[in-house]
């Protein structure tokens, strides 16, 4: 089953951007994956296209047309689509990598890239977008986040990642972060590689990585220590 992503955007021709390079962009060529951008601007009301508005009460800057949007979203994903509608917004809720794995399990996902303001919360709520943001700052638009958001997934799906492992020992997959790396050469500017790295003692390695993962988690993620004792209580 190839993995579709339907982008609704302003600026079609950002996509597909770095998603063309690299193991998405392979990907890509194999068919794992697939995308369509929607432009909302082939949508838009009269004859300069109309896609915003000023917003009701007064405020600065433009909003998206609820009315304008609706038609993209439905003709993008019609009532029988399945896939999960989404809106990239600062004020949604944080992508987790477990986020990331439920997408990544399913058809695709549909993307609405917001710009200016916002959307219009009729929209939002008429058509049951999932609002989800990258992280507590702003960008211009939706589309940058919208490239976040599907190579998160992307590197997920089957035959994706040349070492299936390398989706397994990552940061955020148990609630920690990843551990440092080493490799060649042995010394570098006087520093060495940890002895236990190259004991071949795959125990003890293994010991090590749990080790440093969970004190590099300490010092900058405490929130993710919290989380995960959490989750080990109600284990």
């Amino acid at each position: 089953m190839t993995f579709r992503a339907s982008i609704l955007t302003l600026y079609p021709d950002m996509f597909p951007g770095s998603l063309g390079k690299s193991l998405a962009g392979r990907a890509l060529e194999r068919g794992d994956w697939a995308y369509e951008t929607v432009p909302i601007r082939d949508f838009g009301e009269g004859k300069h296209a109309n896609v915003d508005d000023t917003p009701a009460g007064g405020g600065a800057g433009m909003v998206l047309r609820a009315d304008v949007l609706g038609q993209v979203i439905d003709a993008a994903s019609p009532s029988q689509d399945t896939r999960p509608r989404l809106l990239m917004s600062p004020r949604g809720k944080p992508l987790t990598q477990t986020r990331v794995r439920e997408f990544a399990t399913g058809e695709g996902v549909v993307i609405v890239c917001g710009r200016f303001e916002g959307v219009d919360q009729r929209v939002i709520d008429a058509r049951n977008l999932e609002e989800v943001s990258i992280g507590d700052y702003i960008l211009s638009g939706g589309e940058v986040a919208a490239t976040v958001l599907l190579d998160a997934i992307i590197r997920l799906l089957p035959g994706v990642m040349g070492n299936e492992m390398s989706g397994t020992h990552e940061s955020f997959e148990n609630d920690l972060l990843e551990h440092p790396h080493y490799t060649r050469p042995a010394v570098w500017e006087g520093h060495e590689i940890p002895e236990v790295l190259t004991s071949g003692n795959h125990k003890k390695i293994a010991e090590w990585q749990r080790k440093q993962s969970e004190a590099l988690t300490k010092a900058r993620r405490p929130d993710l220590i919290a989380k995960r004792r959490t989750t080990l209580d109600k284990d």
